[in-house]
């Protein structure tokens, strides 16, 4: 099963799982700097981590969760701000970070992202399309509000082709979008432009700007640290060097995935990135290069 198909399914069977129980599922919200705040879901999947920019300015959230759940979405982020959103950025094309683009489009927000992303959602059949981004860029933005500079920046052929991640320049807070998974394995997205070894160096982009104070909020998983990224760029770094290994000595993909080559990072796995799937992607990046 292709890596993509696979992704796919974890959104759609998270989500589905969970509409009978959407009750249950919330935004929990972790203040990370005065006037931003971190989203994570609770009692279910709604979508990957989501950053949110308050103050009399303006409302900036970062990416929205998946689409059944954008009602709640809107409902959790007014409990919040009081206010709609005013601007949405979009950090990657995929469902778990798009899904509320219409809803919050009907609200009056405007949708920021990489001229790429736009591409990719304009593909997507099954997007709706007035949540299209209506402002792109190529290479950065930067947002002025609320007495915060977010710096908004491209990271090329990393998780996607329209990566994007989110820099509060003057608090010391970073919104990785999926260039970051914290304490998993990864999905890169081949099919989507991504690479491992593009991811590598958005992750090491992102360090450059980290020091051991800096608050990370990684696509998925709990909020980072430096310290946090710095093991998951070590890990795949090392990761990628046992493939290559055993590409090397001419092993094909069915050897190379036999071999286990990932064994000492089981503790990475998760329900749909397992180190069998994590060598399948490296294999693939290494020899499609």
């Amino acid at each position: 099963m292709k890596l993509k198909t696979i992704f796919l399914i974890f959104g759609l069977t998270a989500g589905t799982a969970a509409t009978a129980q959407d009750s249950e599922i919330s935004w929990r919200s972790i203040q990370v700097a005065p006037g931003i705040y971190m989203l994570e879901g609770e009692g279910g999947f709604p979508g990957g981590n989501l950053g949110l920019l308050t103050g009399d300015d303006g409302i900036v959230l970062i990416d929205n969760g998946l689409s059944n759940f954008s009602a709640m979405t809107v409902s959790s982020v007014e409990e919040i701000t009081g206010e709609p959103v005013n601007f949405v950025i979009n950090t990657h094309a995929h469902g778990d970070h798009t899904g509320a683009n219409a809803a919050m489009v009907g609200k009056g927000a405007t949708v920021v992202a990489h001229d790429n992303l736009r591409k990719a959602l304009v593909a997507d059949e099954q997007f709706d399309q007035s949540g299209l981004p209506e402002l792109t860029f190529n290479d950065s933005v930067t947002f002025h509000l609320n007495g915060h500079t977010a710096y908004v920046f491209h990271i090329e052929s990393a998780h996607t082709d329209g990566d994007a991640a989110i820099h509060f320049t003057d608090v010391n807070v970073i919104h990785s979008g999926d260039v970051m998974f914290n304490k998993v394995f990864p999905f890169i997205d081949l099919g989507g432009g991504g690479s491992v070894d593009g991811y590598i160096a958005g992750q090491q982009k992102i360090l450059a700007m980290a020091d051991d104070e800096t608050k990370i909020i990684p696509g998925h998983g709990p909020l980072a640290t430096k310290a946090d990224l710095q093991a998951a760029v070590d890990m795949l770094i090392d990761a990628q060097a046992r493939v290559k290994a055993l590409v090397d000595a001419g092993k094909s993909k069915e050897e190379v995935v036999a071999a286990k080559p990932l064994a000492p990072y089981g503790s990475w796995n998760w329900d749909f990135i397992t180190a069998d799937i994590m060598t399948e992607t490296i294999y693939t990046s290494l020899t499609s290069e």
